[in-house]
């Protein structure tokens, strides 16, 4: 299987690190970034480098699988804006996996939500993420390539999580009655984002998330405990002194519903609540001096 990757980051390398024997290449931007990924065995290159931007256009045409989690901008998705002739003249692909948001649906008054549910997209962020989405289904749909959106909820994991925030001042524990999010430890959208590739289902829409939304106040004190650290106070979210990015997040309140994950992969967590997820953290030493 030949799978080329549009933003090699955080959440691709656990997904490629999932998809053994694979012969992985992909873009990004930074050079340095990489060189160092065709160090750790990745064909990697530059977007922003003319030769690697040759070197992309060819390896595209014989890619079977193609993981998009580079965030679209107001000039769209950088992988169809940059390389859609390369990508249509793409012989071999037979599947495109977007890494999309939750955010598409919206603000829902905390109501559950399947896949069923119509996006309403309010954010200029979550906007611009259903604007690529359904460009990238257009394109399955004339093409004849399966297309998964994967819908994700927050990503926390190794290095990004509550337990570095906590210690290192930047944690805050606001409280918005009634408000909940979901959340997902990068292993388990890793492992679902592989068991997608390789059931090579007709494609369709994922919600990818933990088990249980839950209040972030409460997310904030558990990881405190775990720590042994006082938390952060509580503040009231309507007197909060917030950046305007920060305050959005609470501007859509939902429950994410995950049973399709389970009906039609079978899918079992590793990490079904933030509990679990905070605790192998915790307890592999994140968030400790060193760790």
């Amino acid at each position: 299987m030949r799978v080329f990757a549009f933003g090699l980051g955080y959440s691709a390398r656990r997904i490629l690190a999932r998809l053994p024997g694979v012969e992985a290449a992909g873009a990004c931007r930074d050079p340095e970034s990489a060189r160092a990924w065709r160090r750790d065995g990745v064909d990697a290159w530059s977007v922003d480098d003319e030769a690697g931007r040759r070197a992309i256009a060819e390896t595209l045409a014989a890619s079977e699988i193609l993981l998009v989690s580079a965030p679209p901008s107001q000039s769209g998705d950088p992988a169809l804006g940059g390389f859609a002739a390369s990508i249509a003249a793409a012989h071999a692909l037979q599947r495109v996996v977007y890494l999309s948001s939750v955010g598409v649906y919206g603000d829902c008054s905390g109501a559950w939500v399947d896949e069923s549910r119509p996006p309403a997209a309010a954010s200029p962020r979550a906007k611009l993420r259903l604007a690529a989405e359904q460009r990238w289904m257009a394109f399955g749909q004339a093409r004849g390539v399966a297309i998964d959106a994967l819908r994700l909820a927050g990503i926390y994991g190794p290095g990004r999580s509550l337990l570095e925030r906590l210690l290192s001042g930047e944690a805050r524990r606001i409280v918005k009655p009634g408000q909940v999010f979901n959340r997902i430890h990068v292993d388990d959208l890793a492992a679902i984002a592989a068991a997608v590739i390789t059931a090579a289902g007709p494609g369709g829409i994922w919600n990818v998330a933990d088990e249980e939304p839950a209040p972030p106040q409460e997310v904030v004190a558990f990881a405190a405990e775990l720590l042994g650290v006082a938390p952060p106070p509580e503040e009231d979210f309507a007197t909060a002194r917030l950046t305007p990015m920060a305050a959005s997040f609470y501007n859509d309140n939902r429950r994410i519903d995950v049973g399709k994950l389970r009906r039609e992969l079978g899918y079992r967590w590793l990490y079904p609540t933030y509990r679990e997820g905070l605790q192998a953290l915790a307890a592999a030493g994140e968030g400790r001096p060193g760790a």
